[in-house]
C-alpha cells in the first residue's frame, strides 16, 4: 500500500482541521511566562507547567475587557479555542478569557448566590430605600487605614463639611471580614444611642482580585445589607468590580470617593440654591405686593368702591333731617302737654279744699275724721276746726243749735 504523498502545506491544513474541530473550546490551566503587550494592543504569552508548554493570544479586544493585570509567574485560567498558525507549523490557544486560578469555583459560587438572591428579591428596585439629600450622620464602615478613608474624607470635607461621619473600623479582607462587615451593619442599626445612628451608611474598599472581593460576595453581608432599616451605599473596588453587595445595596458608586459624592450635597451648591431660592421668592412678594397694591387702587378709585360712601352721606344727612324733626315734633309735644297739665292744675286748684276754706268755710275733725252733722257730736267730745290758714282744737259745749 503506497502512502500519499503530501506537501507541507497540505499536512499542515489537514493539522489544522482535525486539531481545531477536535478543540474548538478549551480550558488551559498554567503559569504565564514570556508575557509581552504588543503596541498593536495584542497580548503574547507562554502557559506552562512543571511537563509541557503552549503558546497563547489575546487579541486586544479580549484584553481591554480582562480585569486584571498579567504579568509572569501569574497562575490563571485561561479559556478559548485551539489554532494551528501555518507559517510556523506550530500551535497556539486564542484566548476568549483569562482569570486567575481558583476563580473558577469562586464564579460558580458567585453565580449561584446571585440566582438564589435574585429569587428572593434581594435585587428588586422597589425595595431599594431613598438616600437621604442632606444627611446629618454617616455611618462608615471600611477600613480605618489606607487610601479609601483619605480620599473619602477630603471629598467629605470639600462638600459638606458640616456633616458627622461615623467610622466602624474593619477588615475588608480575609478571615472574620465578612462577620466584621455585618456586625458594623448591625451596631448601627441597632444602637440604642441615638448620636450613633446614622442617617446612611457606606461601606467602602479599593479594589482587588475576585479572592480579595470576597467578603462582599458573601450571603452574611448581602442578608446584612437587605435587612438594614438604614439606607446603605455600596462602593467596593473600582468601576469595573461588581459585587453582590454592590446589587442589594440601596445605591451603587464606582469608587468610594463616588459614594462619598453621592452621600452629601455640595454645600456651595446648595447655599448657590437657597439663594436662587430666597431672590425668587422676593421677587414673586414683591410682585405680589405691587399687584395688591395695584388692585387696591383700582377698587378705591371705581364706581362700586365710592358709592357706598355717597350712600352713607346721604344716610347721614338724611338721618341729621330726621334727628331735626324729631326733635321739633318731641319740643312741640311737650309744649302741648305743659300746657294741658298747667290747666289740668289749675282746676285741680279750684277743686282744692283750702280754697274754699279760704272764702269762710270750716272743717271739722273728730278722732281724725272729718264731721259732716251734728248727729256724731256730743258734748264734751274734743275736734279740731280746720281754717284755710291753720287747725284750732275746740270742745263740744252742746249739740242743740241755740
Amino acid at each position: 500500500m503506497s502512502i500519499e504523498i503530501l506537501s507541507v502545506s497540505e499536512l499542515t491544513l489537514q493539522i489544522k482541521s482535525g486539531l481545531e474541530t477536535l478543540f474548538p473550546q478549551v480550558k488551559i490551566k498554567g503559569e504565564i511566562s514570556n508575557f509581552k503587550r504588543h503596541s498593536s494592543g495584542h497580548s503574547y504569552l507562554t502557559l506552562k507547567d512543571e511537563g509541557a508548554q503552549i503558546a497563547a493570544v489575546i487579541w486586544k479586544t479580549t484584553g481591554n475587557r480582562l480585569a486584571m493585570t498579567l504579568k509572569d509567574g501569574m497562575n490563571v485560567v485561561a479559556e478559548g479555542r485551539l489554532e494551528v498558525y501555518p507559517p510556523s507549523g506550530r500551535y497556539q490557544l486564542i484566548c476568549t478569557s483569562v482569570t486567575e486560578a481558583g476563580q473558577g469555583a469562586l464564579q460558580q459560587a458567585f453565580a449561584e448566590l446571585l440566582q438564589k438572591l435574585a429569587k428572593a428579591g434581594y435585587f428588586n428596585a422597589e425595595l431599594k430605600k431613598p438616600i437621604p439629600e442632606i444627611p446629618e450622620t454617616i455611618g462608615l464602615i471600611t477600613s480605618p487605614t489606607g487610601a479609601v478613608i483619605e480620599d473619602m474624607s477630603k471629598v467629605l470635607e470639600r462638600r459638606f463639611p458640616a456633616v458627622k461621619v461615623l467610622l466602624y473600623p474593619v477588615s475588608v479582607q480575609g478571615a472574620n471580614a465578612a462577620e466584621a462587615v455585618a456586625s458594623g451593619i448591625g451596631y448601627f442599626n441597632n444602637t440604642k444611642k441615638s448620636s450613633h445612628r446614622p442617617d446612611v451608611i457606606i461601606i467602602a474598599r479599593g479594589g482587588g482580585s475576585l479572592e480579595d472581593l470576597q467578603v462582599f460576595n458573601g450571603e452574611l453581608v448581602a442578608n446584612a445589607i437587605y435587612k438594614s432599616v438604614i439606607p446603605i451605599i455600596s462602593a467596593i473596588g473600582h468601576e469595573t468590580d461588581l459585587t453582590i453587595a454592590d446589587m442589594v445595596a440601596d445605591l451603587r458608586a464606582g469608587t468610594p470617593s463616588i459614594a462619598a459624592e453621592l452621600a452629601v450635597p455640595d454645600s456651595q451648591e446648595l447655599l448657590r440654591h437657597i439663594d436662587n431660592l430666597q431672590s425668587k421668592q422676593e421677587s414673586l412678594l414683591l410682585g405680589k405686593l405691587d399687584g395688591a397694591d395695584r388692585q387696591i387702587y383700582s377698587i378705591c378709585s371705581s364706581y362700586a368702591f365710592n358709592r357706598p360712601l355717597l350712600q352713607m352721606q346721604q344716610f347721614d344727612d338724611r338721618l341729621n333731617t330726621l334727628v331735626d324733626k324729631m326733635s321739633s315734633i318731641i319740643k312741640t309735644g311737650f309744649s302741648e302737654k305743659r300746657e294741658s297739665f298747667a290747666s289740668i292744675h289749675q282746676q285741680l286748684m279750684m277743686l282744692d279744699y283750702r280754697k274754699t276754706l279760704e272764702r269762710g268755710y270750716v272743717l271739722v275733725k273728730k278722732e281724725g275724721k272729718f264731721i259732716t252733722g251734728t248727729k256724731k257730736l256730743h258734748p264734751s267730745d274734743e275736734i279740731e276746726l280746720l281754717f284755710h290758714d291753720g287747725v284750732l282744737p275746740a270742745v263740744i259745749s252742746h249739740t242743740k243749735l241755740p
